[in-house]
C-alpha cells in the first residue's frame, strides 16, 4: 500500500449535516464522522443515515473518510456495523477496543456482512486494559480478518478512567503513549494522537503537536478545523530534513558505497538504517505534495 499521510485527522459530528459538507473543503488528511460520543442518544438513528448516505454520495476527494460506530455492546453498534459496511468508507473506527478478541468479532461481522474487502479497521485505544493490552490489540493486524491498519488515541477517555490530569507537557499520560506507539510500529500500524481540548491556545496546541510528532506518531486528531493547518506543518519533513534524506539516499546509491554498511557524508557517520528512514522521508513528502495537488 501506498503511504497515506495522516498529519490531520478531524472528527464531526455525525448528526451535523452542515460540518459534514463542511469537510469537503477542509485541508485535513482525513475526516472520522462520529456517530458515537459526538451525537446524542436521541439523535443517533437520524445521524447513522445521514452519515452513510454522505458517505455513500461521497465528493471528498483524496481525503480519507472514517466513520466511528457506537460499540457493539451498545443498543446502537450492531446497526451502525451494518450500515456503515454498506456505505463502505475507507475504515471504520471501533472505540472502546480493550482486547484483540473485539477486533477479531468485528472482521467476523464484517466478512458476514459481506463489506468490501478495501474496507478497514481502525482502533480507539482509550481504556486502561488497551494499555495494559496494547501490544496484542496491535497483533491483531497479523489476522488479515481484523483488517486492523490504525490505533487512534482516547487521551480524554483514559484521563478520565485513571483519574488522571491532563496538565501542559503530559508528563503522567507519556508512558501510556509511548506503549501504543511501541505497540503500533511492532506490529507495522499507524498510530494518531489523542485530541487538545483549548481551542484558544494555539501555542499549548502547536507544542503537543510537536511532542507527539517527536514520540513518533503519524499525526493528531482534532476537533476543530482551525487546528488543521498547524497538525499540517507540525508532522510534514520540513525541508532541510528532506534535502537532507535525498542527499543520505543519493550517497548510498553510488557504485562506490553500494556494499557499504556505514559511510562518510558532510563529516558524519551515515548507516544503511539512515538511508531507509530518509527513503521513508522522501516517500511521505511526496505523498504530502501529491495531496496538495
Amino acid at each position: 500500500m501506498s503511504m497515506r499521510p495522516r498529519r490531520s485527522v478531524l472528527y464531526m459530528p455525525g448528526s451535523n449535516a452542515r460540518a459534514l459538507e463542511k469537510a469537503k473543503t477542509l485541508p485535513a488528511d482525513a475526516v472520522i464522522f462520529d456517530l458515537e460520543d459526538a451525537v446524542a442518544p436521541e439523535t443517533k438513528d437520524h445521524a447513522r443515515k445521514q452519515v452513510c448516505d454522505t458517505v455513500t454520495t461521497g465528493g471528498y476527494g483524496d481525503r480519507e473518510v472514517v466513520v466511528r460506530i457506537n460499540a457493539l455492546d451498545t443498543p446502537w453498534g450492531e446497526a451502525d456495523l451494518a450500515a456503515v459496511a454498506a456505505a463502505g468508507p475507507i475504515a471504520i473506527l471501533i472505540p472502546k477496543v480493550s482486547s484483540p478478541e473485539n477486533l477479531v468479532a468485528i472482521g467476523t461481522r464484517l466478512r458476514r456482512l459481506g463489506a468490501a474487502e478495501r474496507i478497514r479497521v481502525w482502533a480507539m485505544i482509550e481504556t486502561p486494559l488497551a494499555i495494559l493490552n496494547a501490544e496484542a490489540i496491535a497483533s491483531a493486524a497479523r489476522d488479515v480478518d481484523t483488517r486492523l491498519e490504525c490505533l487512534v488515541l482516547g487521551t480524554n477517555d483514559l484521563a478520565k478512567e485513571t483519574r488522571a490530569r491532563i496538565l501542559p507537557g503530559r508528563a503522567v499520560l507519556l508512558p501510556w503513549l509511548m506503549t501504543a506507539i511501541l505497540a503500533a510500529r511492532a506490529h507495522d500500524l499507524d498510530i494518531l494522537d489523542g485530541v487538545y481540548n483549548t481551542l484558544a491556545d494555539d501555542a499549548g496546541f502547536r507544542a503537543e503537536c510537536e511532542q507527539a510528532r517527536d514520540a513518533g506518531f503519524d499525526g493528531k486528531t482534532l476537533i476543530h478545523p482551525n487546528q488543521i493547518a498547524p497538525a499540517n506543518e507540525i508532522f510534514a519533513p520540513l525541508p532541510e530534513e528532506i534535502e537532507h534524506a535525498r542527499a543520505v539516499i543519493a550517497a548510498f546509491e553510488k557504485p562506490e558505497n553500494q556494499g557499504k554498511g556505514a559511510i562518510s557524508l558532510d563529516g558524519r557517520m551515515v548507516e544503511r538504517m539512515h538511508a531507509d528512514i530518509a527513503r521513508r522521508t522522501v516517500e511521505l513528502a511526496e505523498a504530502i505534495a501529491a495531496r496538495s495537488q
